[in-house]
Formats: structure tokens, C-alpha cells, sequence
């Protein structure tokens, strides 16, 4: 491998920027197709930030190898790869002999490039280059290195020698103000912090942490093994705290052996309450502490009754933070009041009006990337709500086309045979589409029971259109992806809605853009129940059938969805009991009663008679009686 050095005096000779944030160094590997490396490293020194690997056959554009290799890196990164721009774009691909019309530069880690260029099959010369500049971390080239490429070669950090919670443990929730650098974005994920995330302490605990909850066969653990979904959360609300606590309480070197602070946790949950969030949001950081408590306990010395006393604590913490936190407000009337409802005839007018329009429009202007677009979020609207009661988000997310057919694409999803969350054509002539869903909520609830049904004929020939010109004119249109995006619904860069929250922004700015209201997307299901439930609901599907549709069951729309359940069911009744009054009083006539008695012996005793006629009698029982009671 043949270095080039690349001085400054040298790139401002080229008159490039010398004022870059960056540094670069251009490396040379002999091939039987010359190629070259151009390492890209913050001049923070805290991370070398790229990696750009460049055929001599792709100088012209962007063939084959070089798109594979691009796409294995936008995968490995999540799609989460930042995008170069301006000078230090030029920079970059006049270094690497690029051609000058390439549209993206990705920014991504060193790892991922040696991972992306072994899934690509690249010489192995290449592989050679990488490996020797990792193994050389004082080189000039990898100043900026990241922690996490050299952890494999350092050694890992000893467990704490003593394993106890902070005692005594505190007795109230300590008072707590917004700092006045206060940041949403405050975790370990966030830009900011993110180098924090590879130190090999920090690295080597979340490894185990993740190995212990998700593992399918740990049995020192409680309950079954976390999903997917489960652990993403948890890893979630685990660097939301060590962001915290590095960067508000000075931690520098944040471990998971803060979670042995109890103090630290309490003064979390105040920073938790000053900052307004929900209660739902602080039991679920609760129930992840616990679980890395267990952890903790499932280690060599973690038998101290600490652990014992500090899992009680956590359970006690929750419970009081349940019972004093108010819910967020789902009522019809208040979300309206704030602008966060639309009512179910409102909404589907709505969604109604911009089927028609991308059709008209695709007639009138033909197939275009703006048409196309328009076309794909009238078929994304019409699945979540109007033709079909609604379905569950997370199904509608990993919903896969018909042209898909490679494995199940669920990361929990074990059955060989599963063809995952699909929407299949059963026939074109007539045209009959279908939609299978093996992976909902309740599926292991109900013995993984999957969810099946045929598409109504409107939304069939809607989303058969989508399917066709406009979704291959919206994939051509996004390089980062291409024709490998699997989902029938992609984001505005061609890619899955694979962040719940990312469906709900493209939701709410689309229905604002048809005159709506911003109102989150599951907020649909509740404007389901809400007229399927109301006094004036409508002619339509039968309840239980909707809510297997939905993926739950009836019981879950009067204790979740149906918020004016309880009102309407106490005023039914006292408007009920104004007719049953009524009619208590047509069903008797009021008569003075008739209270003469018979006069024959009961018990040898002379009964009393009210009547004219008759005298007042007394017998000798009676006269006792009277006597002792006086």
C-alpha cells in the first residue's frame, strides 16, 4: 500500500478549501484495477468520520459496485449516514479522482466501510488496506479513530469489584428546575454525546445488557426474552439517562453502573417531571432500570439484599409516579379545543377528495415524481383510515409489496416460511388483492393467529395503480435505496417508514396540507371507536370483526379507545330512569289501602280492627307485653 500525503500547501495549490472542519489523507492501493482510499477525519480528533472507496472504472459514474457498496453502507448505518454538501464535498471528490456529478457523498464510520466492502466482495487487497490503518492508531491518518475500532484489541474493563445500590435510599423525589442549558436531545445518541457511545467500558455493559434481555434461553432472567421493538426502547431510555447524567450531573465517564445510583435515578425522574413529560414515559424508564438491575443482579456478587430493597423502590417510585401524574387528555371535545381531532365523517371527506385528485391528476399531467408522490400518500391514507377499520401502524410500516420475495423482514420473526406483513394480488382480472399479517401486537396473545382479509375494490384498484408506474417513477428517483426497498410506503428519500415516529410527521404534515389538522396518526383508531361506539353511529362493520382487524378486542375499546365510554353510559341511564319513572307510575293506580284484618284467631290472640264497628280488643299477651315494656 502506497501512502499519498496530501499537505495543506499541496490542497490549497488545488485550490481547494483549506478551511475545512476536516482532514484528509488519499491512500493508494495496487490492483489489477487501480484503487484508491481517502480517509476523512474530524480535526476534533474525536472520530474518523469517513471513508470513500473508489474504483477507476466508476470515475465516469456510478456503476454497479460502487452503488452496492453505497447501499451496504446506507443499511449498516441505518440510513442515518450524513450527507456531505459545498466545499467539503468538492474536497472530498477531488481527492478520490470522483467524477464531479456524483450526487451523494455519504459520512460514515470506518467500521461500517470494512463491513460494507467485505458484504460487497471486494479484493481482498483492499480489506488488507483497512486492517493495516486499523492497526495502527498512532499513524497521522487515524488520529481520530474512534474508541469502538480499537476495543477488540484492548482489554475489557473489570465488572465493579463491589456490586450494591447507593444507600440509604432517597425518601422523596428531590426538587428539580430545567438547567438553563437544557437540550430535548440530551442523550448519548444525540450528536453531541455520541462518541461516548463506543468506549469499551460503556460498549462491553450493553453488550452483556443486550445478550441478558434479548438471549431466548436465560434462564437467571425473569420472563420471556425482549423483542426487538422491546430492546430498542430500553436502549433508548438507557442512553436518555447516561446523557443526563453526563452531561447535567458531570458524569464523565458514564457506565450502567450509574443505575446503581438511587440518588441519580430520583433526581432523573425530577428532571422527568420539570420537563413535562408523560407518566407513561417515566414508568417506562422505571421498568428499564429495573431490568438492568436484574442485570446486575445476575452477576458474579450480585446477591447483596441492596438489589432487593432497590427493585421494591423502583416498583414503589412507579406506582406513586402513576398515581400523581395526570394522563394525558383523550377526550373528543378537548383534543378538538387544542386542534388535535377531526371527526371520522371530516376525516374521511378528506382522504376521500385526495384519492380523486391524484387520479385526476395522474390522468391530466401522466406519471411524475411529484404525481407519483401525490398518488402514494392517498393510498397511505386510505390504508390507515377509511376503507379498512384501522389498522395497526406497525403493520402498515412493514407492509411488503407483491414484487418483494425474500425473507420475512421482521427482526424477531423465526418461522423459515413467513412471508411477513404482505400485500399480495391473488388475480388481476378480477382484480382481488390481499393482506396478510402474521406480525401484530396480539399475535402471541391470540397462538399467532394471523390477520387476513381481501381489499375492498375501490382501495384494490388504488393502491394496484400506486403499485405500478408511480412507485418505480418515486424509486428512481431515490438513489439511496433504489429498487431494494421492499416497503409499499416509503418516506420522501425512498425509504421504509421504519421509525414509528417518522409515519407520524409525514402524516400530520400531509394532513395539514389538505386542510386538516395536525393529529397523529394512531389517533385514527380512537376516531373509529368514538363513532363506531357513539349513539349516532352509523351502518358498518360489526364491532367484534373491526376490533380483530384492529388487533385487539372490544373489551380494549371501552377501557382504551372509547374515552366517552363512561360519560354516555351514566347518561343513559338517568335519561333511561326519567322513562322507567314514568312508566311505574301509568303501570299503578295510588288507592288508600284497605287495612281490615281478619278477625279470626291467630296464636289465641284477638287481632285489632281500624273499622267503626269494632271495638278495640286487647289480649293477655298484649297486656304483658305492655308491661314489660313500661
Amino acid at each position: 500500500m502506497q501512502a499519498l500525503p496530501l499537505t495543506q500547501s499541496r490542497i490549497q495549490q488545488r485550490g481547494l478549501m483549506s478551511s475545512s472542519e476536516y482532514t484528509f489523507k488519499l491512500v493508494q492501493v495496487c490492483l489489477p484495477e487501480p484503487s484508491k482510499l481517502v480517509v476523512m477525519c474530524d480535526k476534533r480528533k474525536r472520530q474518523c468520520v469517513c471513508l470513500c472507496q473508489v474504483y477507476k472504472s466508476c470515475l465516469d459514474g456510478l456503476l454497479p459496485n460502487y452503488q452496492a457498496f453505497y447501499r451496504v453502507c446506507s443499511r449498516l448505518t441505518k440510513h442515518q449516514s450524513t450527507l456531505l454538501s459545498g466545499q467539503d464535498k468538492q474536497l472530498l471528490v477531488a481527492l478520490a479522482g470522483m467524477d464531479v456529478s456524483v450526487p451523494h457523498v455519504a459520512v460514515v464510520s470506518l467500521a461500517v466501510c470494512c463491513r460494507a466492502l467485505k458484504l460487497c466482495k471486494v479484493p481482498a487487497a483492499v480489506l488488507h488496506a483497512f486492517d493495516d490503518i486499523r492497526l495502527k492508531p498512532a499513524s497521522q491518518v487515524v488520529l481520530g479513530l474512534p474508541e469502538h475500532i480499537l476495543a477488540a484489541h484492548a482489554q475489557p474493563s473489570p465488572n465493579p469489584v463491589q456490586l450494591q445500590m447507593t444507600t440509604p435510599f432517597p425518601v422523596t423525589l428531590p426538587e428539580c428546575a430545567l438547567p438553563a442549558d437544557f437540550k430535548k436531545q440530551h442523550g448519548l445518541l444525540a450528536k453531541l454525546h455520541k462518541h461516548l457511545v463506543h468506549r469499551a467500558v460503556l460498549a462491553q455493559h450493553m453488550g452483556e445488557f443486550k445478550s441478558f434481555s434479548t438471549s431466548p434461553f436465560q434462564l437467571n432472567r425473569k420472563g420471556i426474552a425482549h423483542s426487538s421493538r422491546t430492546w430498542q426502547n430500553s436502549e433508548k431510555h438507557v442512553y436518555l439517562f447516561l446523557g443526563y447524567c453526563h452531561h447535567y450531573q458531570q458524569v464523565s465517564q458514564p457506565t450502567l453502573q450509574l443505575f446503581l445510583s438511587s440518588p441519580l435515578i430520583a433526581q432523573f425522574v425530577s428532571f422527568h417531571i420539570a420537563a413535562g413529560h408523560s407518566q407513561l414515559y417515566i414508568r417506562n424508564f422505571l421498568s428499564c432500570a429495573k431490568c438492568v438491575l436484574r442485570w446486575w443482579q445476575s452477576k458474579p456478587g450480585g446477591n447483596h439484599p441492596s438489589f432487593v430493597a432497590g427493585l421494591e423502590w423502583l416498583q414503589t417510585l412507579g406506582l406513586q409516579v402513576a398515581d400523581q401524574l395526570p394522563r394525558p387528555s383523550k377526550d373528543p371535545k378537548g383534543l378538538a379545543d387544542i386542534g388535535k381531532w377531526m371527526c371520522a365523517a371530516d376525516l374521511v371527506h378528506t382522504i376521500h377528495g385526495a384519492e380523486q385528485q391524484s387520479q385526476a391528476q395522474m390522468q391530466q399531467q401522466g406519471v411524475t415524481v411529484e404525481t407519483s408522490r401525490d398518488m402514494h400518500d392517498a393510498a397511505l391514507a386510505a390504508m390507515i383510515f377509511s376503507h379498512l377499520p384501522p389498522v395497526r401502524l406497525s403493520c402498515i410500516r412493514s407492509l411488503v409489496g407483491p414484487a418483494y420475495l425474500g425473507p420475512c423482514l421482521h427482526p424477531d420473526c423465526k418461522e423459515p416460511s413467513c412471508e411477513g406483513n404482505r400485500l399480495s394480488i391473488m388475480s388481476e382480472s378480477p382484480l382481488l388483492m390481499r393482506i396478510s399479517l402474521p406480525h401484530h401486537k396480539n399475535a402471541r396473545k391470540w397462538g399467532k393467529a394471523v390477520i387476513v382479509f381481501d381489499v375492498p375494490s375501490d382501495l384494490a384498484q388504488l393502491l394496484h395503480t400506486y403499485l405500478g408506474a408511480p412507485r418505480k417513477a418515486l424509486l428512481e428517483h431515490h438513489l439511496l435505496i433504489g429498487d431494494a426497498c421492499p416497503y409499499v410506503f416509503m418516506d420522501m428519500h425512498g425509504r421504509g417508514f421504519v421509525a414509528a415516529a417518522v409515519l407520524t410527521l409525514y402524516w400530520q404534515k400531509w394532513l395539514v396540507s389538505r386542510g386538516g389538522v395536525p393529529m397523529n396518526p394512531s389517533m385514527c383508531r380512537q376516531v373509529f371507536v368514538d363513532e363506531r361506539q357513539s349513539d349516532s353511529a352509523t351502518a358498518g362493520p360489526s364491532n367484534q370483526g373491526a376490533a380483530m382487524v384492529m388487533g385487539h378486542s372490544v373489551k380494549q375499546w371501552d377501557k382504551w379507545y372509547d374515552m366517552q365510554y363512561h360519560p354516555r353510559l351514566a347518561q343513559n341511564a338517568v335519561d333511561g330512569m326519567q322513562s322507567w319513572r314514568a312508566a311505574m307510575l301509568q303501570s299503578h293506580t295510588l288507592a288508600a289501602p284497605d287495612l281490615t284484618l281478619s278477625t279470626a284467631l291467630h296464636c289465641g290472640h284477638v287481632l285489632v280492627s281500624d273499622s267503626e264497628e269494632s271495638q278495640y280488643q286487647s289480649c293477655c299477651c298484649d297486656s304483658d307485653i305492655d308491661i314489660d315494656l313500661d
